[in-house]
């Protein structure tokens, strides 16, 4: 097959099965935001260092400007648009842990994977999981904040938060 060769593919996004024709360089990040219109993954680095373009593939993080839109097949993709109204969402507006914000939608993502992935998360692996994101305002502080607060939601004995 020839790399400008074009396919249509069916992927799962945010609950939907949506068809996209790629080539088979086209990273998700591409076909998300020129192809169906999520443009809250945001391109950054586009070489998976900054995570901007955070997603979630079947409930893990993954930089969607590494992966293929080809790979794709066969797993769930959510996107920030695919979250409604979520606990961690509530905790970065309360914590106020964003500034410019375009690297919010990828910490919100990693973040909600994280606290799902990692329920009783100490300060190590908080710190692990948002060194796989780049906020070039430092926000940092905050979004452990907002971190913290979910994690002592749903386990009230713990005080996380400050």
């Amino acid at each position: 097959m020839e790399r400008s060769q074009r396919f249509v593919l069916d992927i799962h996004v945010n609950g939907e099965v949506r068809s996209v024709t790629i080539r088979v360089a086209d990273t998700l990040l591409h076909i998300l935001r020129e192809q169906l219109g999520l443009t809250g993954a945001k391109p950054g680095c586009e070489n998976g260092d900054c995570g901007a373009c955070t997603v979630l593939v079947d409930g893990w993080p993954i930089k969607s400007c590494i992966m293929l839109a080809v790979e794709a097949t066969g797993h769930e993709i959510i996107t920030i648009e695919g979250l409604k109204d979520t606990p961690m969402q509530k905790a970065f507006l309360e914590k106020w842990a964003f500034q410019c914000g375009y690297c919010t939608p990828g910490f919100i993502m990693n973040c909600y994977a994280l606290v799902r992935i990692h329920p009783d998360a100490d300060d190590q692996v908080i710190q692990e999981w948002l060194g796989s994101n780049i906020c070039r305002c430092t926000g940092y502080e905050e979004i452990q904040e907002a971190v913290k607060s979910v994690l002592a939601a749903q386990h009230p004995s713990n005080t996380r938060t400050s």
